[in-house]
């Protein structure tokens, strides 16, 4: 499995160091993490995953190439990404803080970070996944970056790729999660962080209405 990667120790530190650089997708992970609690915060990692198989799949059909070369194809992923993380941006701005179920709700004098219901993880879940499915600037990550640590000589480049693309995802799972929970701990701990949740919320909101601007604003590579 791994006889066609080349320094494959150097690809995985590379990997947990790019995975530790807060970007859109620990954004989104700590801001669940703070809002509701350990739980919100690891689905929404598991969201933020399942969104990078896409692209890693993508990139190994060679659907990822095509978009890096097509105009039209990168524009239009890139408008619809673009789109929704605006989308994110506006309901974080201007949405209320969830309500939780009473006997999940913890206190500043418990020191308990609230917990999040079923239904909620579900929809952490599927906006972790389109917040990462949808951008277009991670399918270009992957082309750029694995391709680095393919032998010349592998026997199988696409199944190499693919390999790389797991191995890849499957490390960042701890530092994601880390994340989600480290911001729940915070939470439960500083009843400071509890009650300035409106103010971080909006913050993020903010954070990722500039992403999305940036994302928009980006050119397409193929040019």
């Amino acid at each position: 499995m791994f006889s066609g990667i080349d320094h494959l120790g150097l690809f995985i530190v590379a990997g947990l160091l790019l995975n530790l650089t807060p970007g859109p997708d620990v954004l989104f992970i700590v801001a669940n993490g703070l809002r509701a609690g350990w739980r919100a915060g690891c689905v929404a990692a598991l969201g933020i995953t399942a969104g990078c198989f896409v692209h890693i799949f993508a990139a190994t059909l060679g659907l990822s190439a095509l978009v890096a070369a097509s105009a039209t194809a990168f524009n239009g992923l890139k408008w619809i990404g673009a789109a929704y993380l605006l989308y994110m941006g506006v309901t974080m701005l201007l949405g209320r803080k969830p309500v939780l179920p009473a006997s999940a709700l913890g206190s500043e004098t418990s020191g308990v970070a609230p917990v999040a219901d079923a239904v909620q993880l579900r929809r952490v879940f599927a906006q972790g996944f389109w917040t990462n499915a949808l951008n277009p600037k991670v399918a270009l990550f992957f082309l750029a970056f694995l391709p680095q640590f393919i032998l010349h000589d592998a026997p199988n480049k696409t199944l190499t790729f693919l390999a790389l693309g797991l191995i890849f995802v499957v490390n960042s799972l701890p530092i994601t999660m880390g994340y989600g929970v480290a911001a729940a701990w915070l939470s439960g701990r500083f009843g400071a962080v509890q009650r300035g949740m409106g103010w971080l919320e909006r913050g993020a909101g903010a954070l990722f209405l500039y992403f999305g601007m940036r994302l928009a604003m980006s050119p397409n590579p193929a040019h």
